[in-house]
Parts: C-alpha cells; sequence; structure tokens
C-alpha cells in the first residue's frame, strides 16, 4: 500500500486526558498499519465547535477554523485537512465552505488573520478519517490488513448525526448510511441489520443543560441495538461514544433498565483485527469493557 500523509487536525477533546484521548491513541495505531501519516497543523486552536454558537458571533467562530485552514495551507501545503473528530470536521468544513461562498466574509476574515501574519487561500479540502479509509485506501485494501477476524461479534454501527448532516460522506443515504456496516464486515464481524437509530442524535451538549432529554435519546439508541442483538455499538464521533457509554448508569438508575453496552471507535475495532494487541486498541480507555474484543486482541 502507497503512503499517504494527510495535514491533521486533531481538535481539542483528543489531547491527553481529554474525553477523546483514546481515540486519538488509537487511530494512530490504524494509521500506522495503514502505513498513513499524519502532519499535525503546527499551534492549531479550537474550532469553536461548541462555544463558538454560545454567542462569540459569526466572524469569530469562522475565524477560529480559518486560522486552522491558514496554517495548514502554509505548514503542511498540498496536503488534505483530515480530523477525527465529527464536531472539528463540521465546523472547519463549514468555515472553509461559508469563506469561500462570501467573499465579503473572506475579506473580513483574512483581515483578521493578518494580524497574526496568517492568510487563507481557500484551497485545502477537509475532509473526515472515514472519508479517507472509504475513498483513499478502500475496504478491499483494509479487509487485506486483517489478522485477526473479529468473528462471532455482532456489532451495530452507530453513525450518529454530525458525520451525517449537512455533508454526510459521499456517496451515502442520509438515512441509512451503510459504511459503518461495511466496515464491520470487512473486519471479519457481524453488522447488525435494520438498526434503526443508526443516525439518531445523542444530545450532545444537551447533556450537560437538560441531562434526562439526552438520557431519554441515549436510551432508544441502545434499546436499539439490543433489540437487534447486538454485543457492541461501534461510532466515528467522539461525543456520540462519550454520551452512549458513559451514561448508562443514570439511565439504568431512571428506568430499571440494565444496559451495560460496550461502545468503541472504529479505530479500535481496526487495530484488534489488524492484530494489534488491546493495550494498542486503547481499549483499557473503555468504562463500559468490550470484553469481547478484549479476548480476540488476546489470541
Amino acid at each position: 500500500m502507497a503512503k499517504k500523509e494527510y495535514s491533521f487536525y486533531p481538535g481539542c477533546s483528543s489531547q491527553k486526558g481529554a474525553s477523546s484521548s483514546n481515540m486519538q491513541k488509537s487511530v494512530e495505531t490504524m494509521c500506522e498499519e495503514l502505513d498513513v501519516t499524519l502532519n499535525q497543523i503546527p499551534d492549531w486552536n479550537c474550532c469553536a465547535a461548541s462555544i463558538g454558537y454560545g454567542g462569540g458571533g459569526e466572524l469569530p467562530r469562522l475565524a477560529l477554523s480559518a486560522r486552522n485552514i491558514a496554517l495548514s495551507e502554509e505548514h503542511n501545503t498540498g496536503q488534505d485537512i483530515v480530523a477525527t473528530c465529527a464536531a472539528c470536521w463540521l465546523a472547519t468544513r463549514e468555515a472553509s465552505e461559508r469563506l469561500h461562498d462570501d467573499t465579503g466574509l473572506m475579506a473580513e476574515a483574512n483581515l483578521a488573520l493578518a494580524e497574526a501574519g496568517l492568510k487563507l487561500k481557500i484551497e485545502t479540502p477537509i475532509r473526515h478519517m472515514v472519508e479517507v479509509l472509504i475513498e483513499d485506501i478502500g475496504y478491499e485494501s483494509i479487509g487485506q490488513k486483517v489478522k485477526r477476524p473479529l468473528e462471532g461479534l455482532k456489532i451495530a454501527g452507530y453513525v450518529g448525526c454530525q458525520t451525517n448532516r449537512p455533508f454526510g460522506i459521499d456517496g451515502e443515504s442520509f438515512e441509512n448510511p451503510m459504511y459503518l456496516d461495511k466496515l464491520v464486515g470487512t473486519l471479519g464481524a457481524d453488522p447488525v441489520q435494520n438498526y434503526d437509530r443508526k443516525v439518531q442524535c445523542c444530545g450532545g451538549a444537551l447533556a450537560f443543560s437538560e441531562p434526562e432529554k439526552s438520557q431519554d435519546m441515549i436510551k432508544t439508541i441502545i434499546e436499539s441495538a439490543y433489540d437487534s442483538s447486538a454485543e457492541m455499538i461501534v461510532t466515528p464521533c467522539p461525543v456520540c461514544q462519550m454520551n452512549v457509554e458513559i451514561y448508562q448508569d443514570r439511565i439504568n438508575q431512571r428506568h430499571g433498565t440494565q444496559f451495560k453496552m460496550p461502545v468503541v471507535y472504529y479505530s479500535q475495532l481496526m487495530d484488534v483485527a489488524f492484530g494489534r494487541s488491546a493495550k494498542d486498541s486503547v481499549l483499557d480507555g473503555q468504562v463500559i469493557k468490550a470484553k469481547k474484543l478484549e479476548d480476540i486482541a488476546g489470541k
């Protein structure tokens, strides 16, 4: 497989000790196996995906992502920008498209960036890591890397909302995207059929402001997985992973349920299937242990 290089925007939640630092490490392991190099954008900043909507205003919010794009264009010239966080990808791609289509807003953003000695060109595609896997590497090449098929695992592919709308993954249905199902099958596991909550919102930051509403949304996501006989949920989104995993205890207390459904990242599935250890796959970072995946990793 030919070596591939990308300009990498990791995002705030990937930092050491943050909520999706385990995703970051598992993606690094995955990229080692796929011969992919991620060149981190120097001095990157928050994309303003959350706080930017809380009163920061349109230009400051877009300018934060514009700064990351400008830094990438300066330091990682010619490399597509890739994000693993759904919110970071969404915010950065929105900023790129909005500024590209609005010359007045673009001029204002560049005026702000000039204070830091930067100039935005908007010549760089903004991509999600899932797009790289599907479009640049492909299921067939991924399948060729499988050393330890995930046989016997029945997995629900939970896409969530941010990787699905408004942009989505090219060629996929908005109502029933199939790329996680295809990836699960490629790795030797069994994707659950007709998982009807695969694009249901988990509530996002509503988990903090109106927790009961968010937990009720999460409850339907988990119930649907159980109803489909899933043993595990896989997702591409850090917020989805966090919310659907860590609030199961509270949902159990409120509703008398007995949920204990592991929620993992696609990169962790790939790491194990590629023959890497449970430690390399960061399975020790799970709140709800993915015991069956750990067992396969230990073989």
